[in-house]
């Protein structure tokens, strides 16, 4: 699914209405049916409702679906601003009208002086202030209002995004100045700034309504973000062959594990063979040989010469796909060979876990990186190698400029995982849940990737695959064992379900 910008959902809204011919009018009327229909499926008319609308099309949304929930037996009270008089837009003006012919009393337009209305945790405000239309901070009076409304303790509906929050980037926002929603009903897309975490309690739950903007338009515009279903997914893995073989499938190595953490090793092979690959070589110190022997069989072990970590990284076959670094500390010891392996590599590398924390402490390695190699930082890995940010947001930003420069893929793990491509496009994974945060699901991840970049698939199309097959195997895990009880190796156990959960 395409996530579309502020201006190019103007863009697709203004070739709806010219080419399609649809109206604005009818636009604002299908996105109030939907809204209505929302609310009135949460809430009884006996619920005590506020509306602020403000003086554009969001508040026409507002306006026009208070008229619905009036129909209903609903009894809102409705707070249109047109400040000085002359500010609404005439879709406002038209919404406006059918209140005032209707006689509803409880419709109060500012124009001049305003009182905020007492609320409180009992009642429902639905906030049509503002919607992705807005390109700079809410002021003065529109700042104190969303500022009394998230101090009330009222549930909140915000339409199309809550007012204040900018539907792309949010570059320095003071979160007390935007509306705290609880719910946010979107309308034809979500937005880009609903896939980041710095905004989650701003937006809160979010679903998104089809009003009918065109399909067409939609289609044949290009962007930069999207979404990751499963459609999508299916559409670019290719079935088994009838007749095959596992030389079919790709021979990989693993670098991974050192002394005590011979689990991380374990965990991405299980990951790697759960997922299709032909062939797995772990590579791994003396200490983890009967942890990794014992727990899979399947894979064949390379003994490093030392005990306890790897000091040598040299490849004794011409392997379909590489994958460095669960598990395998940052020793200087390690790091030599790691710096070796890069240099002289020129296909693709999976760089996880130590590898990132090997190359912190050498960032000149970055610039000899192989062009499309795939780095998959957590938060905390990602400003080792990048330097420190204090939003979600920042990093995203940093990558596409990191990605950019070394041509290389970022795949910057968390709710909404978002793969950061060297095209400067972000594919955020809609699969996953709060389960998954357990210690060794990023090396399954590592396992997954490894085994889709072997098994031939181009990069952009292994990375988006294994991310969205991981999640997907996370949300089969949770309904077995909760969102409490989720481990790693429960991740690893349904790659296999979830990849038939795809293909059907």
């Amino acid at each position: 699914m395409k996530i579309f910008t502020a201006q190019e959902i103007r863009e697709i809204d203004r070739y709806t209405i010219e080419s399609e011919g649809i109206s604005s009018l009818e636009l604002i009327e299908r996105a109030a049916d939907a809204i209505a229909c929302e609310i009135t499926t949460r809430w009884q008319p006996s619920k005590p409702i506020t509306i602020f609308a403000g003086p554009g099309n969001n508040g026409a949304d507002a306006l026009a679906t208070a008229l619905l929930l009036i129909e209903q037996g609903y009894t809102p009270h409705i707070y249109l601003f047109n400040i000085g008089g002359d500010k609404l837009r005439p879709e406002c003006v038209t919404c406006r009208n059918r209140l005032i012919e209707i006689g509803y009393e409880h419709l109060n337009e500012v124009i001049i002086r305003f009182i905020p209305p007492e609320l409180n945790s009992n009642d429902l405000v639905i906030d049509g202030l503002f919607g992705s239309g807005l390109n700079k901070p809410l002021e003065s009076g529109f700042k104190s209002l969303v500022q009394h409304i998230n101090a009330s303790g009222a549930t909140i509906v915000s339409i199309d995004v809550p007012s204040g929050l900018h539907c792309d980037w949010n570059n320095n926002a003071i979160h007390r100045d935007i509306i705290h929603a609880n719910l946010t009903l979107a309308l034809q897309t979500p937005r880009l700034a609903f896939f980041i975490s710095d905004n989650a309690e701003l937006i809160g739950e979010w679903k998104v309504f089809d009003i009918g903007l065109s399909a067409h338009k939609m289609r044949l515009l290009p962007t930069q973000y999207h979404l990751v279903e499963k459609q999508e997914v299916k559409r670019i893995m290719r079935p088994r062959k009838e007749f095959s073989s596992k030389a079919d499938y790709g021979h990989a190595i693993l670098f991974a594990g050192s002394l005590g953490m011979a689990g991380a090793a374990t965990l991405a092979a299980q990951g790697a063979l759960r997922a299709g690959l032909g062939k797995l070589t772990v590579h791994s110190p003396i200490a983890c040989t009967n942890i990794i022997q014992n727990v899979i069989p399947e894979a064949i072990l390379e003994t490093d010469p030392h005990e306890r970590i790897i000091t040598s990284m040299a490849l004794q076959h011409n392997y379909s796909a590489i994958a460095i670094g669960p598990g395998i500390g940052n020793n200087d010891l390690t790091v030599a060979p790691l710096s070796s392996l890069i240099k002289n590599t020129t296909n693709p590398i999976i760089l996880d876990a130590d590898a990132l924390n090997c190359i912190a402490k050498r960032p000149s390695l970055l610039s000899c990186l192989p062009s499309f190699s795939i780095l998959t930082p957590h938060e905390g890995e990602f400003d080792r190698l990048f330097g420190a940010h204090h939003s979600t947001q920042a990093r995203l930003q940093k990558a596409i400029e990191i990605t950019k420069r070394y041509n290389i893929f970022i795949v910057l793990k968390g709710r909404y995982t978002a793969i950061v491509r060297p095209d400067g496009k972000i594919f955020f994974n809609s699969s996953g849940n709060p389960g998954m945060a357990t210690p060794g699901s990023g090396d399954v991840l590592t396992g997954i990737i490894l085994a889709m970049l072997a098994q031939g698939y181009e990069p952009e199309i292994a990375v988006t695959i294994a991310v969205y097959v991981h999640g997907l195997a996370g949300d089969i895990a949770t309904e077995t064992h909760s969102q409490y009880g989720v481990l790693a190796s429960d991740i690893a156990a349904n790659v296999g379900r979830a990849i038939r959960n795809i293909l059907g």
